[in-house]
Order: C-alpha cells, then structure tokens, then sequence
C-alpha cells in the first residue's frame, strides 16, 4: 500500500523517518540534593518523507501537493510504517521540490508533516469569579494619576541637583582633608 495523504497518493516514497520528543520538566528543590522530573508527555510526532515522481501527471501531483500545502488544513495521513503511531490528521509543515536532471518530468520532493493534535478544550468556566477583574482594574485605577504625580515631583527635586551635587563634593573634599590630618 502506497502512502496516502488525504485524497493523493504519494508515488514513490523512498524513505519515511519519524521524530518524537518527550516533554520533561526539571524541578531542583532548594535544599534537596538532586532534582525532580516531570514527564509532561509528548511533543507532536514530525514526520519527513522523501519521494520522487516521474512521467507526464507529475507536475498536476506537485501542483495538488502545492495545494494542500497552501491550504494549511488537517488532512489525514495513512502508511504502513507508521500505523503503530495512531497518527490521524497531520499538518504539511515543508514541502520541497526540485526538478531532476536526466530524464523530462522527473522530480524529487521532501514531504515535512506534523501530527495535527487537537488542543484541548478550556475547563468549565462557570466556577470562575468573574469579580477578580473588576476588582484587578479598580486597583489600578489610580495608577496613571499617582504616576504622573510622581513624575511631577522628580522634576521638581531637578532643582535642587546643583545645590546637593555642590554639598556631595564638599564633604567628600571635607572628609579627605580630616583623613588627611588624623592618619590614625
């Protein structure tokens, strides 16, 4: 059986490889030797296919191929390598083509899928108290006047900096010269 991609058979599939990553998250307690690890299950199954298709229908396959990558639609995938996987529907990620020398209408194409995973559905939201926004932006209501009212009050202290730059320098001169007199 010849692999399948939605409604168009793949002619000439010369290798198909798999890929799966397990998510894993590390905690280090504080205080605990070692550390802590959380499977998180998986990341989405990526599968590469590499083919080639030759004679006068390959470019209407490249072009229906062009299509369903454009599309950016689910669509199901079937292969004997990977019926163990349960993969449903994937997602074209890439698609690569390129024309081979030597004979007319032969070309090579790179097939990149992505295990299309349902997200899952929000949790009941109804138990949610819908109160702590309001109450979230009643407490930054008075932000932006207490912000301008500070900006206000820093260009205000500007005034003062060449007073206070003045008295820094003569107490640093001041503490010098007292270091100076009393080595001790």
């Amino acid at each position: 059986m010849r692999p399948m991609l939605d409604d168009l058979e793949l002619p000439l599939v010369q290798e198909i490889a798999t890929y799966d990553r397990r998510m894993l998250s590390e905690a280090k307690p504080p205080g605990m030797d070692g550390s802590v690890v959380q499977n998180l299950g998986r990341r989405a199954t990526c599968l590469v296919l590499w083919g080639v298709t030759a004679g006068d229908d390959s470019k209407d396959f490249l072009d229906k191929l062009d299509k369903k990558f454009k599309s950016g639609q689910p669509m199901p995938f079937i292969a004997d390598i990977i019926a163990d996987a349960e993969i449903q529907n994937v997602l074209i990620d890439n698609l690569r083509m390129q024309e081979l020398a030597g004979k007319p209408n032969r070309f090579a194409y790179v097939l990149t899928l992505r295990e299309h995973m349902v997200p899952t559905a929000p949790a009941d939201l109804t138990a949610l108290d819908t109160s702590l926004l309001a109450d979230a932006l009643s407490s930054i209501e008075g932000l932006v006047e207490g912000l301008e009212a500070g900006l206000a009050f820093a260009e205000g202290l500007s005034r003062f900096i060449p007073t206070v730059s003045d008295l820094l320098s003569r107490l640093q001169n001041a503490g010098a010269a007292a270091a100076a007199a009393n080595p001790n």
